[in-house]
This record gives C-alpha cells, sequence and structure tokens, in this order.
C-alpha cells in the first residue's frame, strides 16, 4: 500500500527559504548552523526545503545561529512579504547569491549590461 503524498506547508516553504538565504548570506555551510542548532546538516537541509517542520525552540536556536530575530524567519504579514518570499526562494537556487555578488562587485555600466544580456540571452537559448 502507498502512502499518501504529503505536500509541505507553503509557510514551512517560506520560513525554510528565508532560513536558507539568511545562512548563505552570512556565509554559512549546512554544516556549520547544524552544529550551532545541535542537529545534523541533514535535518537543515529539511528545514530549508520545507519537508520538515521547524519547532519554535529550533527556530529560535537557528535565528541565534544566523544572527536575526525569529520574527525575520515569518517577513512581514503585507503584500510585500510575497515579494521577498519569492526573491528568497531565487536566492536559494544554486549558484544564485554567487551571480548575484559578482554582478554587484562589477562596476556599474557597459559589463553590467552585457552580464545582464549574456544571462538573458543564454535563458532565451534554453527556452526554444
Amino acid at each position: 500500500m502507498n502512502k499518501p503524498e504529503v505536500i509541505a506547508d507553503p509557510i514551512d516553504i517560506a520560513v525554510g527559504a528565508r532560513i536558507r538565504l539568511l545562512r548563505k548570506l552570512r556565509g554559512l555551510s549546512q554544516q556549520a548552523l547544524a552544529e550551532s542548532a545541535g542537529v545534523t546538516f541533514q535535518q537543515i537541509q529539511k528545514y530549508e526545503r520545507g519537508a520538515n517542520r521547524v519547532s519554535a525552540s529550533m527556530l529560535s536556536r537557528i535565528a541565534s545561529a544566523l544572527d536575526t530575530p525569529v520574527a525575520e524567519m515569518f517577513g512581514e504579514a503585507s503584500p510585500a512579504s510575497s515579494a521577498v518570499d519569492e526573491v528568497a526562494a531565487m536566492l536559494s537556487e544554486p549558484g544564485a547569491l554567487e551571480l548575484l555578488r559578482a554582478y554587484t562587485s562589477l562596476p556599474r555600466g557597459p559589463a553590467r549590461a552585457a552580464l545582464v544580456d549574456f544571462v538573458r540571452a543564454l535563458h532565451l537559448a534554453t527556452e526554444a
């Protein structure tokens, strides 16, 4: 008998995306965050994917390890919150934060424009 597929709650997914984003912004590996929070790195992976819910006490430990208030993990209850969650989801994609850091390290002008044009053209080429 097959077990029914459990769909992660959107709030758990959003909290996980924020954990991942803040972890990456702080330059921490999943292992480093796990050690700080007292869990395995596999557990951090599950939290970040929204596969496992984060208990209140664990959320407090993770927030402390990330040097951020617990409320930051939830965002504001406003229309801007969904935009923040969307950006957090995009930045949690592998390589996205590194690409953004490289972009912002370029001087404003033709180099940045060329990078944007290149990525846009690459995107269009993969859609075809």
